[in-house]
């Protein structure tokens, strides 16, 4: 391995732990791409982290857009963004579906309210269900377009899954991606969801989020069964949603100031079990 290679897997490793044991999973030959679209994943999702004004970041999502837009192939000393503009160039991924990511992520720079289920699930599908669609275009070029509609709903359950554990740092932050049209359903609203204790309807909307995440994983796991293995590893995020899920819905008041956690052991053993027997039929 390179020593740019061990840079982009070491960054995965430090920021999105889950996606870098999942990249394990995958044959060697595919996992330094893998690492580059993980690592560019959690360079643009963590933009808000470095730059606290939105302005700034949106110049920094737009050198990405300008650096993936770009036909030359010339290292820039940027391990992250060399090694991803290898991945797209050498497994011929389409741009757009970066740039799309890219338009999505302006949404974390600034503290507007989601407006509506269906604007969380387009945010869900232009991010997460991307990025996993995108792993699976490396992964196997020929079988993942068939799995482009599971993707869709793999990528919102995780989605939406993440966004959930995150809670605790969104109201931090004054954020709301839970959706107004489900706060108000539960008696809330974006205001009162991230100020103090979240407000009485907190509780039912936190249980409306859940219910929404579940819903899109049971829809991705009735038709996982016929995955073939060449796209497991795209997909073994998953094996951890539901356990995630269990986990907060367990602890729901805790939620909205505590993040739910797995253990280490039980990471790996849902991984494991998913990486060698697949999703079988339910």
């Amino acid at each position: 391995m390179s020593q740019n290679a061990k840079i982009v897997m070491d960054a995965v490793r430090a920021a999105d732990h889950d996606r870098y044991l999942t990249a394990l999973y995958a044959p060697a030959d595919k996992r330094e791409a893998l690492f580059s679209l993980y690592a560019f994943n959690a360079e643009i999702a963590g933009i808000r982290d470095r730059i606290h004004e939105a302005l700034p970041g949106e110049v920094r999502l737009q050198w990405w857009r300008d650096l993936i837009a770009a036909d030359n192939d010339a290292a820039i000393g940027h391990p992250v963004a060399d090694a991803l503009k290898a991945t797209i160039s050498g497994h011929h991924l389409p741009k757009l579906a970066f740039d799309n990511m890219l338009e999505a992520r302006i949404f974390d720079l600034y503290d507007d309210p989601m407006p509506s289920r269906t604007d969380l699930e387009g945010y869900c599908g232009e991010t997460a269900a991307a990025l996993i669609q995108l792993a699976a275009m490396v992964l196997d070029p020929v079988e993942a377009p068939r799995f482009a509609e599971l993707a869709g709903r793999a990528g919102c359950a995780q989605a939406m899954t993440g966004l959930l554990l995150l809670l605790p740092l969104h109201r931090k932050r004054g954020q709301c991606f839970v959706p107004a049209d489900i706060l108000a359903a539960a008696g809330s609203s974006p205001e009162e969801f991230v100020a103090g204790d979240g407000g009485p309807g907190a509780q039912r909307a936190v249980a409306a989020m859940i219910a929404l995440a579940r819903e899109h994983l049971s829809a991705f796991e009735q038709g996982a069964a016929e995955l073939p293995a060449s796209l497991r590893p795209a997909f073994l995020p998953l094996a951890l949603s539901r356990a995630y899920l269990d986990r907060t819905e367990g602890a729901r008041q805790s939620t909205l100031d505590g993040v739910a956690r797995l253990s280490a052991l039980r990471r790996h053993w849902l991984l494991v079990r998913r990486a060698s027997k697949g999703w079988p039929a339910l």
